[in-house]
């Protein structure tokens, strides 16, 4: 599932979801680190930055557990070109080539968020995140009001002539539940925000629709019938058009 929220301007009990959010936000160069950081500060997290119009806000990709920036390449580059705009991917703490750290809350999360995107010039910003990243793009609309395959290889990297695992695990394995539950929010997001279903994924129930639209009360809903958990693998076509059309 996906779920996009418009406009950013610098969470919600055990909703268990997948989805994609955009916030308004832009390209610039490659950064990344890989030393330790204290578990209360933000991390300077690895990204990838294709130009593009700064007058419109950039989209910003937020890829699922276990994922990495390189998970949006095609998708990143096809908007880019298809829209004009500026397309920013990011590598999630513990992930990719951002560094690790003990804190992986979605908290820990969202706040590297707020650190990076003004720093990139990138606010506002439309936020798109798949799973756990969009419940990152969640809690950061919450937060500020703002107005997101073969995924496994892509986290082995070879060292010393092994491979070893890119993610932080152990962080990953003491964080699991709370990065399949979301942090409870009272407050809300009343701009607009596209919540993107797999019609074969069974992460967002019925029985979700009303918190979601306690949350986001300008949430539209939406079903790509033959996708499952990733939409934008599964059904890159589709998932570009509803991107589209949301911006549109």
């Amino acid at each position: 599932m996906l779920s996009w929220a418009r406009a950013w301007r610098l969470p919600y009990g055990r909703l268990e979801l997948s989805r994609i959010c955009f916030s308004r936000v832009p390209v610039a160069p490659s950064s990344s680190g890989r030393s330790g950081a204290d578990p209360s500060r933000s991390v300077p997290l690895s990204y990838k930055l294709l130009d593009g119009e700064a007058a419109r806000p950039a989209l910003v990709f937020l890829h699922g557990l276990f994922g990495c920036k390189t998970n949006f390449n095609s998708i990143a580059k096809a908007l880019a070109q298809q829209t004009g705009r500026r397309v920013l991917t990011v590598d999630a703490r513990n992930h990719g080539d951002s560094p690790h750290s003990p804190d992986m809350s979605y908290e820990a999360m969202s706040q590297d968020l707020q650190d990076l995107l003004p720093q990139l010039g990138l606010v506002p910003c439309v936020l798109i995140g798949h799973s756990m990243g969009g419940k990152t793009a969640m809690l950061l609309a919450l937060q500020r009001d703002m107005a997101v395959r073969q995924f496994l290889l892509t986290n082995l990297v070879e060292a010393d002539g092994r491979f070893v695992w890119r993610v932080n695990l152990d962080a990953l394995a003491q964080h699991v539940d709370e990065i399949l539950a979301f942090p409870p929010r009272q407050e809300s997001y009343p701009g607009p925000t596209l919540f993107l279903l797999g019609g074969n994924s069974d992460f967002v129930h019925p029985s979700h629709h009303p918190e979601i639209r306690r949350l986001f009360p300008g949430a539209q809903i939406q079903t790509v019938p033959d996708a499952g958990h990733w939409i934008h693998a599964d059904c890159p076509q589709h998932f570009m058009a509803a991107i589209r059309g949301f911006l549109a």
